[in-house]
């Protein structure tokens, strides 16, 4: 095997056994915690007086730049030395995937709910931006599904499709624009405009990650004929992106995702996508998961198959 594909391919599958195998740790520290506080720390200083638009661009264009510089020079020095380049490399790929973490989630939710209503809106406010404290049984199963779909594409796919083009910093860079939109990208008073330039920045890094999340989905379940339905309601999503992954899993579970729900004490009417307004079970959340499962699969091989051709000796 050519030493460069080696070097990029074998951390690749590493990272992703390790996060298949443990999911997010909980020592040491996760680097996304340090960018939240980073994040924190500059929004609290920058975030105030005038101009408040053009200091959101720089913080946002600062931040992910010193994500990515650091992690890039970093691998340079690391890479003559193959004992270090592959567990630095592939600590990094494990600690931008979050496939696993968000899987258990999801089903400690459901778990949860029928239990208590309760427990369930404990366990999903773990995993949602929503206020939970009014979300009946069918509203917190609907809100843990659409966050499997959403997060499909943000927190696996988005960051393999980045680490294909820019490598382990391309991902670490993913990781810092999903942060601050979660952070900083919200429409309301605090945020509208300090937060619009992360907000758009995560628009178009996920723009392509979506699609091809959509696109895989229907490939491994072999549904094709959704098309047209993810068509029809993916774009109905207030995001240009969300929409998607969550219109193709709520075809293939043939249900209704969407509805009013309050963010910061706002009622926001979320449209709806699909029209089966039907209850939601154990079993559709486990149908959601292996779907998932299949799905960060075919995007690890497709990723590997996109490496091995780009490095075959082409004459």
């Amino acid at each position: 095997m050519d030493i460069n594909l080696l070097y990029i391919v074998l951390p690749l599958l590493l990272g992703w056994i390790a996060d298949k195998s443990v999911g997010d740790p909980h020592f040491p520290p996760h680097p996304v915690v340090g960018f939240g506080k980073l994040i924190s720390t500059v929004e609290k200083a920058w975030n105030k007086g005038r101009y408040k638009t053009a200091k959101g661009a720089m913080a946002a264009i600062t931040l992910i730049c010193t994500s990515f510089l650091p992690v890039y020079f970093l691998m340079k020095i690391l890479r003559p030395y193959p004992y270090f380049f592959i567990p630095f490399s592939a600590l990094l790929i494990f600690f931008c995937l979050a496939g696993k973490t968000l899987i258990d989630e999801v089903r400690q939710v459901f778990r949860a709910v029928d239990v208590s209503v309760e427990e369930g809106r404990k366990q999903v406010a773990r995993i949602v931006g929503r206020d939970v404290t009014t979300l009946s049984p069918v509203q917190i199963r609907i809100a843990a599904l659409e966050s499997l779909a959403e997060n499909l594409s943000d927190g696996v796919i988005a960051p393999l499709f980045w680490f294909l083009l820019l490598g382990a910093p391309g991902m670490v860079a993913y990781k810092m624009v999903n942060t601050l939109d979660s952070m900083i990208g919200y429409k309301n008073e605090r945020y509208r405009q300090f937060g619009c330039w992360a907000a758009r920045i995560d628009d178009i890094a996920n723009y392509v990650p979506a699609r091809l999340t959509t696109s895989l989905m229907m490939l491994v379940t072999g549904k094709f004929r959704l098309f047209s339905f993810v068509k029809k309601y993916g774009k109905l999503h207030d995001s240009p992106n969300s929409g998607y992954p969550e219109a193709a899993l709520a075809g293939i579970l043939d249900c209704r995702f969407g509805g009013p729900n309050v963010y910061f004490g706002e009622t926001v009417d979320k449209p709806y996508i699909g029209k089966n307004d039907r209850e939601l079970t154990a079993d559709d959340m486990k149908l959601a998961v292996r779907v998932n499962q299949k799905t960060e699969t075919a995007m690890i091989l497709f990723v590997v198959c996109c490496l091995i051709l780009i490095h075959l000796p082409w004459k």
